[in-house]
């Protein structure tokens, strides 16, 4: 019997109804003779709720106890949506994170998992069970509780898959699939039938918020093939697959896959920073230590023995990192830095890109015509970002996926 996983995200456990039309869903999966393997986040606004609530009591809480706090609303989820398929007369059997031994590494907030140890949860399918698991959390090498940070159900989901060796990783969404860019900021986006990993890989990193990123990394590391698809509807979506395996479904290469916008990033600059060896070295370590991921970095041209830096980080990390600025600008002798949180980052990405020359410069030009600056530019083999003010940002997207021919039109063809 072959094993299914399903992850569903929290527009689609938002209430009692949605949880009982997931229930439906599971079920007849099950009486179609699979074994199913569900994945759940937390309802609707749950995590954010949590979080606003911990930040009231204090501004930047303790790691390891807000961890603790956060993992409740996959636990909530899971057992309403358990006790929802056990009603339909179908058994079922909920389990944390911990409980379907789900192991990771020792960093809160952004724990990545080192092992998964499914003895428990092929019992419980041996058992004629639908397995529901927490999603977003796991047990830390200390025996913690950990998070996998913000869209780590999605990585939960593929790891089980991984782990069960299950035919395909499902991911339920409020939306049909992947499109060549956000439908809510390009009204005339479209679907994307199958897409590679590398290229949703790029997607996923440049803010494409479908799909978290560590769960394509894994995907691609494992091979586990990933339909992302809409939980209100039994429409086929987006499959994102190995390029092995393109050739096997028949997908049609693209120049351009599509157009992806992060407004969550911040900009900092340090300057007048001496230019001397292990400068760089001592700012980026001293930001790693804080477990802050650094996106684009760009260093001027040295002058008169200084140089500015920029880089950009999650703006939500931007409080942490001045903490960690105002001790770093004494030690390296630079005078001063600034955070600029109204940037945004528009990516143009594509497989297609690597074998056609010009696509930067007409991206470049789209821009131009438009009025928009370009701050900072950091680029891929598959993949073009350009930071731009936050005020141009969608103009920014629509221009871009204009210029590339993403407008409507027929969706890719299949061979």
């Amino acid at each position: 019997m072959s094993i299914i996983v399903q992850k569903y995200g929290g527009t689609s456990v938002a209430d009692a109804d949605r949880i009982r039309a997931v229930a439906d869903r599971i079920v007849r999966y099950r009486e179609n003779g699979h074994h199913v393997v569900v994945v759940v986040s937390a309802m609707g606004d749950t995590t954010d709720d949590l979080l606003m609530l911990a930040r009231e009591i204090s501004p930047v809480p303790e790691p390891r106890e807000l961890d603790m706090l956060l993992t409740a609303g996959e636990r909530i989820a899971m057992s309403l949506l358990a006790i929802a398929v056990n009603a339909r007369g179908c058994r079922a059997a909920s389990y944390t994170g911990s409980q379907a031994g789900i192991i990771t590494d020792t960093r809160h907030g952004q724990a990545r998992i080192v092992e998964i140890r499914p003895k428990r949860i092929k019992e419980s399918l041996e058992a004629g069970n639908v397995v529901i698991v927490a999603g977003f959390q796991g047990l830390s090498t200390d025996y913690d509780i950990t998070t996998l940070g913000r869209g780590g159900s999605d990585t939960t989901a593929v790891a089980m898959a991984a782990a069960l060796g299950a035919e395909v990783c499902e991911i339920y969404t409020d939306v049909d699939g992947v499109f060549t860019a956000d439908p809510r900021v390009v009204r005339s986006a479209r679907r994307i039938d199958r897409i590679s990993y590398e290229e949703m890989l790029e997607l996923a990193a440049a803010g494409a918020k479908v799909l978290q990123s560590r769960s394509v990394e894994y995907a691609r590391r494992t091979g586990v093939r990933v339909h992302v698809r809409s939980s209100f509807t039994d429409e086929p979506g987006t499959w994102v697959v190995g390029e092995e395996q393109d050739v096997e479904v028949g997908m049609e290469a693209a120049l351009i896959s599509g157009v992806a916008l992060d407004d969550a990033e911040a900009k900092v600059t340090l300057e007048q920073v001496p230019d001397r060896p292990g400068v760089a070295a001592a700012i980026f370590k001293a930001v790693a230590a804080e477990a802050v991921n650094v996106d684009m970095i760009v260093q001027n041209v040295s002058h008169q023995g200084t140089t500015d830096l920029s880089f950009t980080i999650p703006r939500e990390e931007v409080r942490r990192v001045e903490a960690i600025l105002e001790r770093i600008v004494k030690e390296i002798g630079a005078p001063r830095y600034t955070v600029d949180e109204q940037i945004a980052k528009v990516s143009l990405v594509g497989a297609g890109m690597k074998s056609h020359p010009g696509v930067a410069a007409d991206m470049f030009e789209a821009l131009s015509e438009q009025g928009i600056n370009i701050e900072m530019i950091s680029t891929s083999a598959i993949r073009i970002s350009c930071v731009v003010r936050a005020d141009d940002a969608e103009r920014a997207v629509r221009a871009i996926h204009t210029r590339f021919g993403l407008d409507g039109g027929a969706p890719r063809a299949e061979g």
